[in-house]
């Protein structure tokens, strides 16, 4: 567990580092690949330590205080926060391995990982392991990690199949250069493929047994404070990165329009003009809106984990819902003060149109998608059942 004055001092190095994230997001853009700069200034401020146990070296952030972390982060790019969100929590899911496995993933106590839900690859048992096929889409952060996890399917002797995922090193997958996109431009979330790849049995585990944190042979099982609901772990991780984003967005907007007239009116100054007034006071409380929603479930996964407990499925519902809405007011407020931003905002030397298409993106992602979720929390609230086992 992190002390403050360790969590003080990565929040400082990466609030250090925001004009840099922001300078260089029109580059990473381009690049479709955030710039080395990026992550050597938050390899120094330690964001890469805040999920490895402490066991290893690491900072052993809280949910919350990561979260903290994800934010500042997106407040100086949208690209590098979700890249960020993504290897924190994928760190983060490699402490439900074996401890074999953690060892060999967190020696150096900083680490980038990777992952993806989507089970688009097989696994077939070998002697002292399987042998991993497949072809997985959308692996945010792959060519900046060090390892990647891959869900893959194997069949069982019945003829079922159990949906696993392997721990493998980035450095034994082929990454193809297919991230062309409007949105997220810098994540470069290519597509990677395995060929009869051997995965030692200590790399990989039930994804069933990792959505409640009961992944065995391991020390760092029971109430140690960081054994998750997997899922709202990470989603509450996003909606810190949206949030984040929203943040840097309204940052933008304030400085860019201090004594910026509006075109074809006698307005000389938009800090006068009431519309405006009151658009900014509606993305300022959306912002806080979301905020304070987030103390909520984050209270709600920390209590279970101090517990040695799971969130009830009840509760994760409301996490999946809670989550979805708080990335909404976030987007929501962006897009107000993009809105409020005159016709020069299309320029692309103008980072708040970035903020703008990044979050409208990460918005689409299957995980956040709004619908979605607040029907998974609705059921629960009209006393169903939540009516998926994704919880």
């Amino acid at each position: 567990m992190a002390t403050e004055e360790e969590l003080a001092s990565v929040l400082d190095g990466v609030r250090a580092a925001v004009p840099v994230l922001r300078r260089n997001g029109e580059e990473s853009e381009q690049r479709r690949w955030i710039v080395e700069e990026n992550v050597q200034l938050l390899e120094k401020a330690g964001v890469f330590r805040s999920a490895v146990p402490r066991t290893y070296g690491g900072l052993d952030l809280d949910a919350a205080q990561q979260a903290r972390v994800i934010s500042e982060v997106a407040r100086g790019c949208p690209s590098t926060g979700w890249l960020t969100m993504v290897w924190l929590t994928s760190a983060w899911a490699v402490s439900l391995y074996p401890d074999r496995a953690q060892e060999e993933v967190f020696a150096s106590g900083s680490t980038r990982v990777s992952i993806v839900f989507a089970p688009s690859g097989t696994l077939k048992p070998v002697d002292g392991g399987y042998r991993l096929d497949g072809t997985w889409r959308y692996n945010s952060g792959v060519r900046g990690a060090d390892w990647d996890l891959l869900a893959a399917l194997v069949e069982l002797p019945d003829g079922t199949h159990q949906e696993l995922v392997a721990l493998v090193p980035t450095a034994d997958l082929a990454v193809e250069d297919d991230w062309h996109v409007s949105s997220g431009a810098g994540t470069g979330s290519c597509t990677v493929k395995a060929a009869d790849l051997f995965v030692p049995a200590h790399r990989t585990v039930p994804l069933e047994e990792a959505m409640v944190s009961a992944t065995g042979n391991r020390s760092n099982t029971g109430a140690t404070g960081r054994n998750y609901g997997l899922l709202g772990y990470i989603l509450s991780s996003v909606a810190a990165t949206l949030v984040g984003i929203a943040e840097g967005a309204y940052g933008l907007f304030l400085e860019r329009v201090p004594g910026r007239g509006i075109t074809y009116t006698d307005w000389t100054d938009q800090r006068e003009h009431p519309p405006t007034q009151q658009q900014l006071a509606v993305a300022a409380n959306k912002i806080e809106a979301a905020r304070a929603l987030s103390e909520r479930w984050l209270e709600v996964l920390q209590r279970a984990a101090d517990a040695g407990e799971q969130p009830t499925d009840e509760e994760k519902a409301v996490i999946r819902g809670q989550t979805a809405y708080a990335g909404q007011l976030a987007k929501e407020a962006v897009e107000t003060l993009y809105a409020a931003s005159g016709g020069s905002v299309i320029r692309t030397d103008v980072d708040l149109q970035r903020f703008h298409r990044d979050i409208q993106g990460f918005s689409l992602h299957a995980l956040v998608q709004l619908g979605a979720n607040l029907e998974v929390q609705g059921r629960v609230l009209m006393g169903l059942e939540p009516g998926t086992y994704f919880l």
